[in-house]
C-alpha cells in the first residue's frame, strides 16, 4: 500500500501526518499568541493521541506536534481530520 492510499483512520500515535492547510492557534495553546501560525501547509507532524470532544463523541480529534525551526517539535495542537493529510503537499524544493 502506498502512503497516498492511507486514511487518517488507519493511523495511530507515533505516525507521521502533514498539515493539509495552514493551521493557526485558536487560543487553545496558551503560550502562543492567538492566531499565531502553528504549522504551514505541508509541515510534517507526529500524532501524539487520538480522541474526541465530550460534546461530540462521533468526531475525531488528533493531538499533533508539528516540526518547527531546526526540525524541533512545537507544542501539541488539537487538529480536526480535515486539517491533516497523510501525504505532503510540498514540492521537493520546498522540503530542502
Amino acid at each position: 500500500m502506498d502512503l497516498s492510499e492511507l486514511q487518517l483512520g488507519q493511523l495511530g500515535p507515533g505516525d507521521l501526518v502533514y498539515a493539509a492547510a495552514d493551521i493557526y492557534n485558536d487560543g487553545g495553546i496558551p503560550d502562543l499568541a492567538e492566531d499565531a501560525l502553528i504549522a504551514a501547509a505541508g509541515t510534517r507532524g507526529v500524532i501524539l493521541n487520538i480522541g474526541h470532544l465530550e460534546e461530540d463523541p462521533e468526531r475525531e480529534l488528533y493531538l499533533v506536534r508539528f516540526e518547527g525551526e531546526g526540525a524541533e517539535l512545537g507544542p501539541p495542537a488539537g487538529c480536526w481530520p480535515e486539517e491533516l493529510s497523510t501525504v505532503s503537499k510540498r514540492t521537493p524544493a520546498e522540503e530542502n
